[in-house]
């Protein structure tokens, strides 16, 4: 039945929060990019074929390929976890491993999904910075034929990786070379892809496709999407099997245009880089500001849109009644900061003069 036009639809609803109020917790804290709101918006109206059906996720084939090489196929999901354990699962037989940093998201943030979901191994290295070398991934990559042991049949990324750090194009490419050599598949966790793109100042498919990558998991939420994320097979190989484990684990949205046209408002143009590219510049000028301020330590080199440092636990508990932010290492008084899309420098500035107002205090 189709109806004629209707007058705006009245609310009940109302702000439950103060709007100018930001943080440094995550950039999961966020809200959604404006042009992102207008792309939902303009993709509402009417129907279209649910379960990936729809004209949006049709022509987002298209846009991924333009980023992501020839053979790319999107399949969005609804968030990073999802991403991540559907990409695995492609990648692994029921007895498979999967070799990671010891502090990748895989391992540290979700819950277990990888083990409980997926049904995977995980196989984690210690590392310095958050980044795996072929060297480090060989201290797992052994026992193929040991029945006793859960074959390594992976080897995880995470770009940028959970310390806010980079690997290089040929980094990357090295690990796929040693990964491939052995038989096993390369998967990158990109919650923050686009940061480390803006930060190298190249294109997604020169560390992703070009260097050897068979599937990424393709962050949007950090980068200004409402919700929604999406599983980049760069091996058309793993193709057939995706649209039954992204079922299986319960990551297929049955009204996936509002997913599909996001992630072409977003990557259709250049609002991904604009986002992240201010992301990152803001995350430069914290770093700048908080090095001025005696007794607080920037952790590891700042080289996307995180900032990790260490400073008294007391200041930073007083400073989190003024700002939201994380502790990442509770034992040692280690913080993280992260910068958004909507992190602007009059927030960086308030912050690190309540940083330095609280240092002071102490004194």
């Amino acid at each position: 039945m189709t109806t004629g036009a209707a007058a705006a639809p009245a609310t009940h609803a109302k702000r439950r929060h103060d709007p100018q109020m930001r943080g440094f917790a995550s950039d999961n804290y966020a809200g959604a990019h404006p042009e992102i709101l207008a792309a939902l918006a303009l993709a509402n109206g009417g129907h279209q074929p649910a379960y990936g059906a729809d004209d949006y996720t049709g022509h987002l084939q298209q846009v991924m390929r333009s980023h992501f090489g020839p053979y790319a196929h999107a399949f969005p999901v609804f968030n990073g976890t999802g991403a991540n354990v559907v990409a695995l699962q492609a990648l692994t037989d029921r007895w498979g491993a999967v070799i990671s940093a010891d502090s990748a998201h895989i391992h540290v943030d979700e819950c277990g999904a990888p083990e409980y979901v997926g049904g995977l191994k995980l196989l984690t290295v210690p590392t310095e910075d958050g980044k795996l070398t072929p060297e480090l991934i060989d201290r797992e990559a052994y026992g193929w034929d040991d029945e006793h042991r859960a074959m390594p049949q992976v080897v995880s990324i995470t770009q940028n990786t959970e310390l806010g750090t980079l690997y290089t194009v040929e980094e990357i490419r090295a690990i796929c070379e040693h990964a491939h050599e052995r038989g096993m598949k390369v998967h990158l966790d990109g919650a923050r892809i686009a940061n480390a793109a803006a930060a190298l100042d190249v294109p997604m498919r020169a560390f992703t496709h070009a260097a050897g990558v068979d599937i990424v998991s393709f962050g949007g939420t950090k980068n200004g999407m409402l919700f929604g994320e999406a599983v980049v097979v760069l091996d058309p190989d793993l193709t057939r099997a995706m649209k039954h484990l992204r079922k299986l684990s319960m990551q297929l949205a049955s009204k996936m245009r509002f997913i599909s046209v996001q992630l072409e408002a977003l990557l259709a143009r250049d609002l991904w880089l604009r986002n992240a590219r201010h992301a990152n510049t803001m995350a430069q000028r914290l770093a700048a500001g908080v090095r001025a301020v005696e007794g607080v330590r920037i952790l590891y080199p700042v080289q996307a849109n995180a900032v990790f440092a260490r400073l008294p636990r007391e200041v930073s508990e007083r400073l989190q009644k003024r700002y939201r932010f994380y502790f990442w290492d509770e034992a040692a008084g280690d913080v993280r900061w992260m910068c958004a899309f909507d992190t602007t420098e009059e927030d960086v500035d308030g912050f690190v003069a309540a940083l330095r107002e609280e240092m002071t205090a102490r004194r």
